[in-house]
């Protein structure tokens, strides 16, 4: 009960906007001394300005909305005690950019964070529709917030019967894995339904396991988002298969 009451106390520091009790249950799940210090250092740089709801909540990660300089954000809080550290260290070993990390849970996580930072950054300068990324601070990353007025937009498989014309969707999405591929180098490595987002267009999320083309493992990664596409626009009645959009990507 003191340690809920505390992280009211800090909360209320922060200008946190709490809705119920199971958002303060969601926020006990990723607070700790070192976190809350990172928000604060983030709060004086004038980052954020105001914490707000949850969004939506994972064994890797919670994100929240919340208000700031660059207008409304999506903090991304990385769980160190109950991220599953032994699947992301399968994207992070053969990625030259963290070949030096050490291999505690925590050196896991935090550098987990930055990756997808970087690969945020990457994908965002090839033009491939994504949060845009703002800042990491250990295990938090800032990034634009895809929705409007703390609501964030739907999920491709909430979607998916109301979508006007698939093909041309799937078009767009095809387009983007052929942009992350050739000019920004990456393979999404988790692609599906469940990974973007429809605000309009669609939006590619969660790309931390995203791995540079030159990763032992990116071609398998490449057809295995391949195969999660065709099949989920097959369900939608578009004719499309992996041969072919393998053939568009490269």
């Amino acid at each position: 009960m003191k340690r809920i009451q505390r992280i009211d106390e800090e909360m209320g520091r922060l200008r946190v906007r709490v809705k119920d009790t199971e958002d303060l249950k969601v926020w006990g799940d990723v607070f700790d001394v070192p976190t809350l210090k990172a928000l604060y250092q983030l709060a004086n740089k004038g980052i954020i300005k105001a914490m707000g709801g949850v969004v939506s909540t994972g064994k890797e990660a919670n994100v929240f909305h919340a208000i700031g300089k660059e207008g409304e954000l999506a903090i991304k809080i990385y769980k160190i005690a109950t991220s599953d550290f032994k699947v992301m260290q399968e994207y992070l070993i053969g990625d030259p950019r963290f070949k030096n990390i050490k291999h505690s849970k925590k050196d896991i996580v935090l550098a987990w964070a930055r990756k997808e930072l970087r690969n945020l950054s990457r994908a965002y300068d090839a033009g491939v529709r994504v949060p845009k990324p703002i800042v990491v601070e250990r295990n938090i990353l800032v990034m634009e917030f895809i929705g409007k007025d703390g609501v964030p937009a739907p999920l491709l498989k909430d979607i998916a019967y109301e979508i006007e014309d698939p093909a041309e969707l799937l078009a767009q999405i095809v387009d983007y894995m052929k942009a992350l591929y050739n000019k920004a180098k990456l393979v999404h490595a988790d692609l599906s339904e469940f990974n973007i987002l429809y605000d309009g267009v669609p939006v590619f999320i969660d790309m931390g396991p995203s791995v540079t083309r030159d990763h032992p493992n990116a071609e398998a990664f490449l057809l295995r988002d391949v195969k999660n596409v065709v099949r989920f626009f097959r369900k939608l009645g578009v004719e499309c298969s992996e041969e072919e959009v393998i053939a568009r990507i490269r």
